[in-house]
């Protein structure tokens, strides 16, 4: 298990680190060299992808290589495709003059890595037992933080010293190291018959029909997720308003607040496995209703230094035990013969939720003020939990049986 852990972990932090470098330092970059605002913007569009990967998961579970292991066959070509795509910027010293080859260069990368997550998320179904899927999801978050703290920070900072194209090495130097966990593994034979394309695509309306899942998908996700995406929407805007540099922003809120949210994940992993989903969804719940408290002084306009930044690291924090969560019961819905599939269209769905949250926020606040929404985000993420725990309570460790979309029964729990 240790050793399927530290594969999962390998390939999720490679995959997250570009992304991090596209969000956070490449938009850095870009701004120093004299890029408005407005054309930053179009590049935060390209994480689009991610919303609506779910379209081609099914594709993923259809078609693989029995001889190279299904996923792997996919991950070999996909993590082999990241290194190129780095590679591919390093042309461009002056990315702020030909943004236009930068931007399609990013597209293709973030769709790579959007793919990649399928094959990752499908494999991480059929290798983690229920015990391990707290552990596994954990890793699965804090992953994402760390990517977002060596792509968005440590590449940057080589970049301030040394130039662009030593910080692009790095980038694929790192990512590289995915691909030689890749070469190295060796995935478990499929023992379930593989579907049929049709198959594979009407799972991602079957999966619903699992006892619980609209619940938890239509109930418990978008309360969660609406709730702390609302109250999140608010900081960057709020620091803006009290005076905050950009520069400082991006590194508070890009590079500071990763730091506690990768410990958060693992922790929250570990206790997801000794407590329980609903225990581990009640303490990030509270959390969250907590850290948004010592957000109000920002939303009135107040934001000094230490007080801010302890406030986002403990709202980050919290957020990420509670997003651990909903991954992890997210993973226990997942079927093994259609696990790229059902993950991606349930974890899609929260990050829809998640966009929507945003808008509705900063719109709600425009009218209504920063405080207004926050409290009301509270108030959604304390039903969530409620609805969530109560979720728990009914359905899990059930034992209940449903069919699988190749027609072959396999134990679900969550």
């Amino acid at each position: 298990m240790r050793s399927r852990l530290g594969t999962l972990t390998a390939l999720y932090v490679t995959q997250y680190l570009g992304i991090g470098f596209i969000t956070v330092g490449l938009t850095a970059i870009l701004r120093d060299g004299g890029t408005s605002l407005d054309t930053l913007a179009l590049l935060q569009f390209v994480g689009l992808i991610w919303p609506v990967k779910f379209l081609w998961a099914p594709i993923l579970d259809r078609y693989g290589s029995r001889h190279r292991g299904h996923y792997r066959s996919w991950l070999l070509v996909l993590q082999s495709g990241l290194v190129l795509a780095l590679v591919a910027l390093l042309p461009f010293t002056r990315p702020a003059e030909r943004l236009g080859p930068v931007i399609a260069v990013c597209a293709a990368y973030v769709f790579l890595s959007a793919t990649q997550d399928i094959a990752v998320d499908a494999v991480a179904v059929r290798l983690l037992a229920e015990r391990d899927r707290g552990v596994g999801n954990g890793i699965q978050v804090a992953a994402s933080y760390l990517g977002n703290l060596l792509g968005g920070g440590a590449c940057v900072l080589v970049y301030d010293r040394f130039g662009w194209v030593a910080a692009i090495l790095l980038l694929t130097a790192l990512t590289a190291v995915g691909l030689l966990v890749v070469w190295r593994f060796r995935e478990p034979a499929r023992t379930d018959r593989v579907v049929r394309a049709g198959q594979a695509y009407r799972a991602l309306l079957s999966v619903f029909g699992q006892p619980g899942c609209r619940w938890w998908t239509f109930g418990v996700v978008p309360l969660v997720y609406v709730g702390a995406g609302a109250a999140y929407a608010l900081v960057t805007p709020a620091l803006v308003d009290a005076g905050w540099s950009l520069g400082r922003i991006g590194v508070v809120t890009g590079v500071v607040t990763s730091a506690p949210a990768i410990v958060a994940g693992l922790v929250a992993g570990v206790g997801i496995g000794r407590v329980g989903r609903g225990g581990v969804l009640v303490v990030g719940g509270a959390a969250l209703a907590l850290s948004t408290a010592l957000l109000l002084p920002l939303m009135n306009g107040r934001a000094p230094l230490a007080g801010t930044v302890v406030a986002l690291c403990c709202f980050m924090a919290a957020y990420t035990v509670a997003n651990v969560v909903l991954y992890t019961v997210n993973m226990d819905y997942s079927r093994p013969g259609t696990g790229g599939t059902d993950f991606t269209v349930l974890s899609s769905f929260g990050l829809v939720c998640s966009f929507v949250a945003a808008a509705v926020g900063l719109a709600a606040a425009d009218r209504v003020g920063y405080p207004a929404v926050a409290v009301a985000s509270v108030v959604l993420v304390a039903l969530g939990v409620v609805v969530g725990v109560g979720h728990q309570r009914r359905f899990r460790g059930s034992g209940r049986r449903v069919a699988a979309p190749a027609d072959e029964p396999v134990t679900v729990s969550g």
